[in-house]
């Protein structure tokens, strides 16, 4: 990869031996598998209780209402990852459609979305471990799971890839015995309306409580983004990105639909539920007892570490990324392992924001992770229109509908998204926009120099 350096030499060293480079070795069923694990398919329960009650017993419909939306969005990564087979996702795609200086604030933006990330997991397995084990300290399952994730990211992509393949597996078995012993259960019972979880329990009726389901579900839906962070790792990438998005986002929304609407029909009163943020919790217990919550927390922790693997391999690309073109200090972030091929400090950097998981709020973070969302999100829809229909000139008949009205339809979903975002989230993000301007400005000096931009050839 010929990187841009000035003055400097294209050779960095790196502990006296020169500079590495990233391996092009996944292919479209590890993108996929990527994918889906850093998405966990299990977080379906972790809003269960509150977006059930919210749409009035039709969580899987709105889990439709989302699915359409993403998949907009999820057409516009694959488009600009043709475009832009390089690691940097939204960064990258901003930054070659609209200049270095909006690309570095969407991926100042992102930086939001995938150092929380990691973070959340890391919260959740103490948070759960520590019900589990109660003995033990939280923070003390926080560290271990920091440590184990930073080795495996260390040693490689493909030790990422293969460790998902056990974590996919062990959710996979769990789906399998959650859905054979929620059919025993359903069958049990008194008769059961199959359309009951789309049509509703009547607690509450219309469009928008069921669309305020959805905008709560967009959060299910982060990380089929994730796949295309891997460009440079990935063989024939121009070819594998774009198919390997929409499988992974068509996927895990299938699989989400699937288990909301088995869910409710074990359960299908929402007013039995012992408490709305543990409602997944009652309907184990329904489905399959005590055997059944124990399978289902050892199930959710593998797929929480699962997603921190992948959320944190992810995030050191982009600041990678961001470090070889020189926008962040490039003798730290811009390096790779030759050992390793792995961008080893900005790995072990990811690592130590992470340790905030020991304090930080669980809602804070969950509403930071969908600002930075929303804002790459949009700017990759823009990306496309800006890319295709007025640079590239695709305009007339189907190259309208592709470039223009599909992305544009892609923006309007995720503006309307932004509804459901607190003013809570929305000052501490415009702070950290501001804050990312201002270092803008000072590395600039004033927009007197350019932002140092992606030498893109390999």
């Amino acid at each position: 990869m010929a990187v841009e350096t000035n003055s400097e030499s294209a050779k960095t060293m790196m502990g006296g031996a020169e500079q590495g480079h990233l391996k092009r070795v996944l292919g479209v069923p590890s993108l996929v598998l990527f994918g889906l694990v850093y998405m966990v398919p299990l977080t379906v329960f972790t809003t269960y209780g509150f977006v059930t009650q919210l749409t009035g017993g039709r969580l899987p419909a709105a889990y439709i209402v989302t699915l359409i939306a993403m998949v907009f969005t999820a057409r516009s990564y694959g488009q600009m990852a043709r475009a832009y087979p390089f690691a940097g996702s939204a960064y990258t795609y901003t930054q070659r459609s609209f200049g270095p200086g909006l690309g570095f604030l969407t991926g100042w933006a992102l930086m939001l979305d995938y150092l929380f990330l990691p973070m959340i997991n890391y919260l959740v397995i103490g948070l759960y471990l520590h019900a589990a084990f109660p003995d033990v300290p939280a923070w003390i399952f926080v560290l271990a799971t920091i440590a184990i994730v930073t080795f495996l990211n260390i040693i490689g992509i493909v030790s990422v890839a293969r460790a998902n393949i056990l974590i996919l597996a062990i959710q996979i078995i769990f789906i399998v015995v959650f859905a054979a012993m929620s059919v025993g259960a359903v069958n049990s019972g008194t008769s059961v309306d199959l359309l009951a979880p789309f049509t509703g329990d009547g607690s509450t009726s219309g469009f928008g409580p069921l669309v305020a389901g959805a905008a709560v579900l967009c959060l299910s839906f982060l990380g089929f983004d994730s796949v295309s962070t891997l460009a440079e790792e990935t063989r024939d990438p121009k070819r594998s990105l774009p198919k390997a998005i929409m499988i992974t986002t068509i996927a895990a929304g299938l699989i989400f639909i699937f288990l909301a609407w088995l869910s409710q029909l074990v359960l299908p009163d929402n007013a039995a539920f012992t408490s709305v943020d543990a409602a997944s919790l009652d309907v184990m217990v329904k489905a399959g007892g005590a055997f059944l919550s124990t399978f289902f927390i050892a199930a959710y922790v593998a797929g929480a570490m699962g997603s921190a693997l992948t959320s944190q391999a992810s995030v050191s690309r982009i600041l990678f990324a961001m470090g070889r073109d020189g926008v962040l200090p490039r003798r730290v972030f811009g390096r790779i392992s030759v050992r390793f091929s792995t961008p080893v400090l900005s790995i072990l950097i990811v690592s130590v924001i992470s340790l905030a998981a020991i304090w930080i709020d669980l809602s804070l973070l969950a509403e930071m992770i969908s600002f930075g969302a929303l804002i790459a999100f949009t700017a990759v829809n823009l990306s496309v229109i800006k890319h295709y229909f007025f640079d590239e000139k695709k305009r007339g008949g189907v190259n309208t509908l592709i470039y223009f009205v599909v992305p544009a339809i892609g923006v309007a979903l995720t503006l309307w998204l932004w509804t459901s975002l607190s003013p809570r989230a929305l000052t501490v993000g415009l702070i950290w926009l501001a804050i990312g301007f201002v270092y803008l400005l000072v590395l600039t000096r004033g927009f007197k120099r350019k932002t140092p931009m992606l030498d893109l050839k390999e």
